[in-house]
């Protein structure tokens, strides 16, 4: 399964050349992964280094060991963005377990209509299907059309803004989305993909995973 992603927002003050906001958003197994600036996640090995000149040293259990600018810097991951998500004093989460092959699929809602979904963190949006999309009266059809190639070929989608999901306690408003014409899909699951999980600290535990809302 790709890294799972737990949210942390460090702000290095080094040099101007490399002034940059550094989340650490995942350790699993030996790889780390790193958003720099709110960019595309990267997952890197000890050695490897990001396009940003920024490099991996080393990885514990909660902490990861990186070079910026010949200066190390360790990045902890830990609690500050959670507690802007509480409500009554009780964080929104959700606690999923994970199959024999270590996917998570789960049922969740989007404009208050429920469908299954694999959780995904290779994933740019919440995907869905068009016929999905109907049902919850998604209006794609308006919106941005492109194409994606999946492992049925290239098929047509839209780049859409969904009202709600809700995954659990946790209800997000206006998440970035995609509506996949066809069966780009393969017609089982959509994808809770990055829009989504960013939003949420993610915490896993053997096969237990516990997601819990950020923002």
């Amino acid at each position: 399964m790709r890294p799972l992603l737990i949210g942390l927002l460090i702000v290095l003050p080094g040099a101007a050349a490399h002034a940059a906001d550094i989340n650490l958003i995942g350790i699993f197994g030996a790889k780390a992964t790193l958003m720099i600036d709110g960019g595309k996640p990267r997952t890197l090995s000890a050695g490897e280094s990001t396009p940003e000149k920024i490099k991996l040293l080393s990885i514990a259990t909660d902490s990861a060991v990186i070079e910026i600018d010949g200066q190390r810097q360790t990045i902890h991951m830990g609690n500050q963005r959670i507690a802007a998500a509480r409500v009554n004093n009780a964080a929104q989460r959700v606690v999923l377990m994970g199959d024999s092959k270590g996917h998570y699929i789960t049922s969740a809602s989007i404009n208050g209509v429920v469908m299954q979904f694999l959780v995904d963190t290779g994933a740019t949006s919440v995907t869905i299907s068009a016929d999905d999309a109907r049902r919850a009266n998604v209006r794609y059809t308006a919106a941005e059309r492109g194409t994606m190639q999946t492992a049925n070929g290239l098929v047509g989608a839209y780049r859409v803004k969904f009202d709600t999901v809700k995954l659990g306690d946790i209800t997000l408003n206006n998440v970035d989305g995609v509506v996949m014409e066809g069966n780009g899909l393969g017609g089982r699951f959509g994808l809770l993909g990055m829009s989504f999980l960013n939003r949420t600290e993610m915490r896993r535990e053997g096969e237990v995973l516990t997601l819990i809302k950020r923002f």
